[in-house]
């Protein structure tokens, strides 16, 4: 077996097992954020004509609902 064959196959053997530990590390990482911070259903935002518009109080400079 030539020299120069040996280190290439260590190189090979680390940028492989380097890919599958990635890989084994974000699927773990996506099943615990999955447990944690499950997705549901996202409430939906109130209709804009159901929000009451601003107003500025001349004298107190407190913002009011009209």
């Amino acid at each position: 077996m030539p020299l120069f064959l040996s280190p290439l196959i260590g190189w090979a053997l680390g940028a492989l097992s380097a890919v599958v530990v990635a890989k084994v590390v974000a699927k773990e990482w996506q099943r615990i954020n999955g447990e944690l911070h499950p997705s549901g259903p996202v409430a939906e935002a109130p209709a804009r004509e159901t929000i009451p518009a601003l107003r500025r109080d001349p004298k107190s400079g407190v913002y009011r609902p009209e």
